[in-house]
């Protein structure tokens, strides 16, 4: 057994994981949904997220595999590691670096194994999204692009810990009052999931986060040396100007569009940019606020906004009983006061529009559960007004009723004990509009502790379109567009239950596998558009004449395939199942003016209870019997 070498980047590699602090941590559910996608869209019994560590692999989530861990000597994640890009392994016993792995030659039986690298923001490789199958395999490139867009989506989500990580480094090292204000809003600023900038007058870039330079490709140095006119698509700067010209001239309050940018490889970018401005004392422009994209990241705003006020009633204070002691360092002190309350009050002005301006709800509320903050998109997705909810429990306005027990539960269980399944985590559930609808929501919440007082600040985002898009391309993947009837992939889903509903019922299942005779024929004659028709009657023909058991779907071109199941007398229940079909297949098919007939080759595939037979045996099975039935002349069936 060859053991995978050491990165040159190791020990920062080990550094930056532990770091993370995800090793040894409970399941979530950002990671378990996509192992669970691994295995249904690889059709692999087990799926992996693997973080390397010094002396072992440990799996933040698994399907299919009951160990939290295993040595690293042993990890074919070890060497996945070491790849720029994926690692394919179709047979493992036939591989020198593990065909004495214990992996291998004992539990879980590693034949097949696909790995895709985990990497960090700097391109640090931390673990791997694996595949893993007690089967030798071949992988198609579509099925290997689907592993590494996953492993992506782990990689994002890490990176996403990182950059918490990095700001958490960033405020600790924050040693003054005015230091600290300002780490607290560039945190809720550099951490937002949609691009935020303060540009100034002029269009130059005076603060830009992270998220605006992942969209277009610049450095926030490099921004600095810019404006937005150097970055704007040339056929949008005129609409862009023409709206700021109105924003500047108080023609109108805010404005919105979307443009494109140019970013710095040359490619065009679309964005959503919604601009606002600030004036000074004196009424005069100071500088635009810009947001690109959806905002993420706001929970520490109302956090942030609260503690800037009470900073600035303890210096107003501290300020005032010194001016009553010592007129000696009159001007100093209200000079220092006047510049501490400026700095303050422009901190609390631009999160007040960050808040104001996002594009998820924002709700702040006290550990008694009464709102105090309720931003405007709070009002338009629940249908509250702000003067409505503030000043009201949170169950009373959004929970639904079966869960507001949990929800009071769950407070109480915090309040006491400090643990919590809901805090510092992406959730998805369920919410109540004012008028009783209900909508599903993904839920951010926070607490903070505020002078002894704990307060929760929660971002809550409308996913109603992101579900029912899920849904409908669920429905998609799984049904043949042209005839309706289920597809391969529901095949190959349902095979496998078809035959274990068998084996408990002892009942038999056979599998009919139906190729159209004389098909080409009736394309070559009367066009492609006449073959569809002549398809989609088969289908109708097909569905037809099942029972509400029994189940038809089409592999591709003119291959369907019927699964039969509770088959008492299994061959002869289903050889008349066949030759019924047989019947109506051959009946003419009047397309527009013409009248086309076509036969059937049937191979038929028998599963008898507790047979030790695989679903792609089966299929092979009918797939061979239905060439027999085309040698002994077509139009017939054959059983094998």
């Amino acid at each position: 057994m060859a053991s995978a070498a050491l990165p040159s980047n190791e020990a920062e590699r080990v550094s930056l994981l532990h770091a993370l602090d995800l090793l040894d941590t409970p399941a979530e559910p950002s990671f378990d949904r996509i192992t669970r996608l691994v295995a249904r869209t690889l059709r692999v019994p087990i799926a992996l997220v693997s973080l390397v560590d010094s002396d072992r692999q440990w799996f933040k989530s698994r399907v299919g595999l009951n160990l939290l861990e295993t040595p690293r000597e042993f990890a074919f994640c070890a060497h996945t590691i070491l790849q720029k890009s994926s690692m394919v392994v179709g047979d493992a016993t036939m591989d020198d670096r593990f065909t004495d792995n214990p992996l291998v030659t004992g539990d879980p039986s590693i034949r097949f194994y696909a790995g895709a690298p985990i990497v960090s923001t700097g391109g640090i490789a931390l673990g791997t999204l694996c595949a893993i199958d007690s089967q030798p395999r071949v992988l198609m490139q579509d099925e290997l692009d689907t592993l590494m867009d996953l492993a992506n989506l782990v990689s994002k989500e890490i990176q996403q810990r990182e950059a918490v990580f990095l700001a958490r480094q960033h405020v600790n090292h924050v040693k003054t009052v005015i230091e600290e204000s300002e780490a607290r809003f560039r945190s809720i600023f550099e951490r937002a999931g949609l691009g935020i900038a303060i540009v100034a007058p002029n269009g130059r870039w005076t603060s830009v986060n992270e998220a605006l330079c992942e969209i277009v490709g610049y450095s926030q140095e490099e921004l600095a040396k810019l404006t937005f006119q150097d970055i704007t698509h040339p056929d949008d700067l005129e609409s862009d100007l023409s709206l700021l010209q109105q924003l500047v001239s108080d023609e109108i309050g805010h404005y919105q569009l979307e443009k494109r940018y140019v970013r710095k490889t040359g490619e065009e970018v679309w964005i959503n940019l919604s601009v606002t401005k600030k004036v000074d004392a004196d009424g005069g422009l100071d500088y635009f606020i810009s947001f690109i994209q959806d905002i993420q990241a706001r929970k520490e705003a109302e956090a942030s906004l609260a503690a800037l006020r009470r900073d600035l009633e303890q210096r107003v204070d501290e300020r005032t009983r010194e001016l009553r002691t010592t007129n000696a360092m009159l001007s100093r002190s209200m000079a220092q006061q006047l510049s501490y309350q400026q700095a303050l009050v422009k901190r609390e002005a631009e999160l007040s529009a960050v808040i104001e301006n996002a594009n998820d709800a924002y709700v702040c509320m006290d550990q008694a559960g009464v709102v105090s903050d309720w931003n405007r998109q709070a009002q338009e997705t629940f249908g509250w007004s702000a003067e409505e909810a503030i000043g009201r429990r949170l169950e009373e306005l959004i929970v639904p009723p079966n869960l507001r027990a949990a929800h009071r539960a769950g407070m109480k269980r915090y309040l006491g004990s400090g643990e919590s399944t809901m805090l510092n985590r992406r959730l998805e559930l369920q919410a109540i509009r004012r008028d009783g609808s209900t909508l599903p929501v993904e839920v951010r919440v926070r607490a903070l502790d505020l002078q002894g007082q704990k307060v929760f600040s929660i971002f809550l985002h409308d996913i109603t379109a992101r579900k029912r898009h899920e849904e409908a391309r669920e429905i998609e993947a799984r049904q043949d567009a042209l005839t309706g009837l289920p597809n391969r992939r529901a095949l190959f889903e349902r095979l496998p239950q078809a035959m274990a509903r068998s084996n408990r019922s002892r009942t038999g299942l056979a599998l009919l596998f139906i190729d159209l005779d004389g098909f080409k024929a009736v394309n070559d004659t009367w066009g492609h558009e006449a073959g569809d028709s002549l398809l989609q009657e088969m289908a109708r023909r097909l569905s037809a004449g099942l029972r509400e058991t029994d189940a038809a779907a089409r592999l591709g071109g003119d291959e369907f395939t019927v699964l039969l199941e509770n088959l008492s007398g299994l061959r002869e229940d289903a050889v008349a199942v066949a030759e019924k079909l047989l019947l109506s297949i051959a009946m003419p098919v009047q397309i527009g003016r013409a009248s086309v007939q076509v036969s059937a080759s049937i191979g038929i595939a028998l599963h008898l209870p507790g047979a030790d037979m695989s679903p792609d045996q089966l299929i092979n099975i009918a797939d061979t019997a239905m060439y027999e039935a085309k040698r002994a002349g077509k139009s017939r069936c054959w059983v094998s």
